[in-house]
């Protein structure tokens, strides 16, 4: 009998540890679609006002992490963002009508992704563990990541009928291959300081986005509830 339950045992463990991993799909699932039904749900005003409050936090913290940056590389820290550096995403905001330069955003925010990332990477192996540096650039990434998220979802409920790019509409910048020390100090100066250019560019432009296309909007249901 005691062999029976041993051998029982197992297979009483594979199905918990299924109905587990179950529920958990069942629970990312379930999310998942009311992520995107609320999105939906949101008035444009709300819904650009959100992300504009959250890119203003980015970007305050943006200002503090270069500086953080700056001090934790030592001297000539000044001159290492002052050099140029292909492949590093440029801060400027591109299109003609609103739906390009929303989509410009969310390409921004997606291509200083990797950038972040890697400069993470590149500072990790040179800061000790309890720099407050490393803790900053994991934010910072975190934080672009839920903004792009934010983005993409005003875009597509915006601009049903226009698809979003798989590519960055303004290019795509590769992460740099191998590099010393130096290159690396310079490598992230110049991304974190391009960083910060790029959220202030954001700021004033989805003000600007909120006024145009919340209130073209607004008047144009107005409109149709008259009919």
């Amino acid at each position: 009998m005691s062999g029976h339950v041993k051998n029982m045992c197992p297979q009483l463990t594979i199905s918990q540890a299924a109905r587990t991993l179950l529920s958990l799909l069942l629970v990312a699932a379930i999310d998942s679609v009311s992520a995107a039904v609320v999105c939906r749900k949101q008035p444009c005003g709300s819904s650009l006002q959100r992300s504009l409050k959250l890119t203003k936090l980015i970007h305050k913290e943006s200002v503090d992490l270069l500086k953080t940056y700056k001090v934790s590389q030592g001297d000539m820290s000044e001159l290492f963002c002052q050099m140029s550096i292909n492949n590093v995403p440029d801060p400027n905001i591109s299109g003609l009508d609103p739906s390009e330069r929303m989509l410009s955003i969310y390409s921004h925010c997606k291509a200083f992704l990797p950038h972040l990332k890697r400069v993470t990477e590149q500072q990790t192996d040179l800061q000790p563990p309890s720099s407050s540096l490393l803790s900053k650039l994991s934010t910072a990434h975190n934080r672009t990541n839920g903004l792009a998220n934010q983005i993409n979802c005003i875009y597509q409920t915006l601009f049903p009928n226009l698809p979003i790019p798989p590519e960055p509409v303004d290019g795509p910048t590769s992460v740099p291959p191998s590099q010393n020390v130096f290159q690396q100090k310079v490598y992230g100066c110049v991304v974190l300081k391009r960083f910060k250019e790029f959220l202030s560019r954001v700021t004033r432009e989805l003000r600007t986005l909120k006024s145009q296309v919340c209130t073209r909007r607004t008047t144009f249901a107005d409109t149709n509830a008259l009919f």
